[in-house]
């Protein structure tokens, strides 16, 4: 796990505050949730967190930008204006005073607004000002910046978005029919997939890359992971046998994904405080309907 870079502050001296808006109905089949999360901590302080595995992400940071680090590379600065691919691994963040607006992307959503494969920018997050991939979505965050209305600016960023479908391709069809069977609990192997699909496994394997960011084998094993974390992030009083998704064989296989995904035990995990993430799940769950990103059952 990365080191902490900065003192931490005291619970009592920490103000974290997480606010979720839903999307108009022409954006639902591509975006989550639009978001934003305001953290106020004394000067010289960072309080830290970690970000489970999740579809793809857009932060546009005012203040001290976050140090962040993916799948346990050195924790550096971020930029202003965070673009993230989906990832397969636990995101270590440490905030000073911030405000970050947050934008969910779901995999049609991807496919929709991100002239990009998804597996490039998989596990990896970028400077989305100055990558061009990202050039249509930059714009936001100038228009963002000293807007002080929430409603506002969270209308502000469904309105860009919605302008944005006017020049964008076709949906491909695939992409949410994959998507809707990686939310079903009872799939769960890439056989069942390819039946569900009407596709080859080979033909499965270059979607999910492509779309998806990750191999539909791993896919499968992080939706099994995160269905079984959400249980916790709603009740942390849950032992983990107990939150365990239907489909593991048995706790030591449990243990084995948990320090794959997050990369420590369950047990280190439940040890630890969660001042950002602990109440945002809860947060997530009343207004979009899931704890984490990767269970959004997509619409369309």
């Amino acid at each position: 796990m990365p080191e902490r870079s900065a003192p931490q502050p005291e619970s009592s001296d920490v103000r974290i505050a997480t606010r979720f808006f839903g999307v108009s109905s022409a954006l639902r089949p591509y975006l989550s949730t639009i978001y934003l999360t305001e953290v106020s901590v004394p000067a010289g302080t960072r309080v830290g967190d970690y970000l489970h595995p999740e579809w793809a992400n857009l932060r546009f940071i005012e203040g001290e930008t976050p140090l962040a680090s993916v799948a346990g590379a050195p924790a550096v600065a971020t930029p202003h204006f965070v673009a993230t691919g989906p990832t397969s691994t636990a995101t270590y963040f440490a905030s000073g005073n911030m405000r970050a607006w947050g934008i969910g992307i779901v995999p049609l959503g991807w496919a929709k607004f991100i002239p990009l494969p998804a597996d490039d920018l998989a596990d990896r997050f970028c400077d989305g000002a100055t990558h061009p991939a990202f050039a249509a979505i930059a714009p936001l965050g100038e228009a963002l910046r000293g807007v002080n209305d929430i409603e506002a600016a969270a209308a502000m960023i469904d309105d860009h978005f919605c302008t944005m479908l006017n020049d964008a391709p076709p949906d491909d069809p695939m992409i949410l029919a994959a998507h809707r069977a990686l939310v079903d609990d009872d799939l769960s192997t890439v056989a069942d997939l390819s039946e569900k699909l009407g596709l080859s496994e080979r033909s499965i394997e270059r979607l999910s890359h492509r779309a998806f960011g990750f191999s539909p084998k791993l896919l499968l094993r992080r939706q099994r992971f995160l269905r079984s974390l959400a249980r916790f992030m709603l009740d942390p009083s849950m032992a983990w046998i107990d939150t365990m998704d239907h489909n593991y064989y048995d706790q030591a296989q449990f243990t084995r994904d948990f320090a794959k995904f997050m990369g420590m035990s369950p047990r280190e995990y439940a040890a630890r405080p969660k001042p950002i993430l602990g109440a945002a799940a809860k947060a997530r769950a009343a207004a979009a309907g899931a704890a984490v990103q990767g269970l959004h059952k997509p619409a369309g």
